[in-house]
């Protein structure tokens, strides 16, 4: 999958220009991102790609992640958000027949348990 980095310096419409031509060639991309400012610019970015690919019937979601990686030796914590078209996405809804079972006793003992990736959520 194709990967862009976008910094807090980033031009959102260059960067929804790029993210509009890789939706349309590949069907997703994947913006990687460290910061409050980068993760704006991005976010922007995909709003603006929104409406550069609508009219070719693309409605576009994005799926948030943290990522660990390294920059100039230091470990850094960044979002990776992968955007895509929903109807590429495939994926199916829980009906609401369908019965989803959450132990809820267990989420309210530990509301400040790490995620996979060991980061807290409060």
């Amino acid at each position: 999958m194709e990967q862009l980095k976008v910094s807090t310096r980033s031009n959102p419409n260059s960067v929804a220009g790029a993210m509009a031509g890789v939706l349309r060639q590949v069907g997703s991309v994947e913006v990687q991102v460290v910061g409050a400012g980068a993760l704006n610019q991005a976010i922007k970015a995909m709003a603006i790609a929104r409406g550069y690919v609508a009219a070719s019937g693309i409605d576009l979601v994005c799926v948030p992640s943290f990522a660990d990686i390294e920059i100039d030796g230091e470990r850094r914590t960044a979002i990776r958000l992968v955007i895509e078209d929903r109807a590429r996405r495939g994926v199916e809804a829980v009906a609401p027949s369908d019965e989803v079972e959450l132990d809820l006793e267990e989420l309210v003992r530990h509301p400040s348990a790490p995620t996979t990736n060991g980061h807290r959520l409060n």
